[in-house]
């Protein structure tokens, strides 16, 4: 049975993200994208419920909240988070090597699709993770033993 979560926390961490990327944008800040590549890993490995902005959506926003109308599967979600992790890097390694304009771009490609889930719900990570899945459908299980 896959993982089910509140489809709201992941729009929540969305917002965080576009919040901590239009600030990235701005200023410029390699440390800053690092801090929000280390969220996404989290994010990514853990699952978002662990994740830092999962937790903060845990303590302080759901229990404001009614229950959710319907869960979602995280497998969609995560795979969005390893997404933004990509971009990060690219942004982080960017910011080092002095490819300032490489580094933009990854970062506002990063801020458009958190932004595109924070504001309208529209998740792109987990739109490709669903193109992927159709393009590599899993395998049926053949460990097991017809009777």
């Amino acid at each position: 049975m896959p993982t089910r979560i509140d489809p709201r926390g992941p729009r929540f961490a969305a917002t965080l993200t576009t919040v901590v990327l239009a600030v990235v944008l701005v200023t410029g800040s390699a440390w800053l994208l690092a801090v929000q590549g280390l969220v996404f890993a989290a994010g990514a490995v853990f699952g978002l419920p662990r994740a830092p902005y999962g937790q903060l959506y845990a303590k302080l926003v759901r229990p404001r909240l009614g229950p959710p109308g319907e869960l979602e599967d995280a497998a969609p979600p995560r795979f969005a988070q390893a997404v933004g992790l990509v971009f990060a890097v690219v942004g982080v390694i960017a910011f080092a090597a002095g490819l300032t304009a490489v580094a933009y771009v990854a970062v506002a490609a990063a801020l458009a699709a958190a932004f595109l889930n924070a504001a309208f719900g529209f998740c792109l990570g987990c739109e490709l993770y669903l193109a992927f899945r159709r393009l590599f459908p899993s395998q049926p299980n053949t460990t097991e033993v017809a009777s």
